[in-house]
């Protein structure tokens, strides 16, 4: 029996089913460079414009090592850890790389489902589905997917809740 005498079983505790398309390892790397460009822009600007001593050049050699090493190492991390799967019951994800994140979102509570395509993810021909829920601690995330596979999902989910009773608050 579930939790406080409900009539239905708990969802099962298992990972998710599915891991996010390959392409998404890319898009995070991607995503690093663009930060590598935003945070070392602006150093060299003020260092040449500045006049500053050549030693000073070590702040943004060290910045470019932090978040090139970051861009080779954490997407693939990411990739293994990341998964997501819907069922009839509930909405799965695990996501994270140096803290890991499991939310598991019942049907009944889906209010709405979004997909989002930044500019790199256009690139990239990849999606984000965003599951927003009637609980406090926000919507569910699943990115990282072939923009017609989260299409596809978000129109399956979408007929998925809207034959869920319950009024997802």
């Amino acid at each position: 029996m579930g939790r406080l005498g409900a009539m239905h079983p708990d969802p099962p505790l298992r990972p998710p089913a599915h891991r996010v398309d390959p392409r998404a390892v890319r898009w995070w790397q991607l995503r690093a460079l663009v930060a590598l460009l935003v945070l070392t822009a602006p150093q060299l600007m003020v260092l040449l414009v500045s006049g500053a001593p050549a030693a000073l050049f070590w702040f943004p050699a060290g910045t470019v090592l932090v978040v090139g090493a970051y861009a080779l190492v954490v997407p693939g991390l990411r990739y293994r850890i990341h998964r997501w799967e819907v069922t009839d019951e509930a909405v799965y994800t695990l996501s994270g790389w140096l803290v890991r994140e499991w939310r598991i979102a019942p049907i009944s509570r889906v209010q709405t489902v979004d997909t989002q395509h930044g500019p790199l993810q256009q690139l990239l021909r990849l999606a984000t589905v965003t599951v927003t829920t009637a609980s406090a601690r926000g919507a569910v995330t699943i990115a990282g997917l072939d923009a017609g596979a989260a299409a596809e999902l978000a129109r399956s989910l979408t007929a998925t809740t809207q034959a869920t009773p319950g009024d997802a608050t």
